[in-house]
């Protein structure tokens, strides 16, 4: 019986593919947990027209990200740190300040998990951060780090 997935199932595949499976393992196990549905030619046109809907969402939301890299890249967010003797640092800037600086600045809400900055900033001066908007999109950030 071809069955359509509506769950992701462990052993047998992802949600919204179609799949092959027995009679019994359909009827006594996908169908009563609401994990698929049988494979009617109604119910394939309903996933080719989920899975079209799909594609223009995540057309959409690529874009988004793109036109918001391009605006996000022209500018700076400045973050003050203390300055001790022979200009040393006292402490460092993590994403969670250069966050609340983006929103504080810019009014823009940036996730600071999304921010990919390999260790603090520890030294005063500019630094491009980059801030991963989308898997296929990635926008870098100045960051100019001044004494406070």
């Amino acid at each position: 019986m071809k069955v359509i997935l509506i769950e992701d199932v462990k052993s047998l595949g992802k949600k919204g593919q179609m799949v092959n499976v027995s009679n019994g393992y359909a009827r006594n196990m996908l169908f009563p947990k609401k994990l698929g549905v049988e494979a009617t030619p109604k119910n394939i046109n309903d996933l080719k027209l989920q899975k079209a809907h799909e594609d223009k969402v995540a057309k959409e939301n690529l874009e988004a990200a793109k036109k918001f890299k391009e605006e996000l890249e022209t500018k700076q967010v400045t973050v003050s740190i203390k300055v001790g003797e022979n200009g040393r640092t006292f402490g460092s800037v993590s994403t969670k300040e250069i966050s609340e600086a983006a929103k504080a600045q810019l009014g823009y809400e940036i996730d600071k998990k999304k921010m990919q900055l390999a260790n603090p900033i520890r030294e005063l001066g500019t630094t491009m951060v980059p801030v991963k908007l989308h898997p296929q999109v990635t926008a870098e950030l100045k960051v100019v780090v001044k004494e406070a």
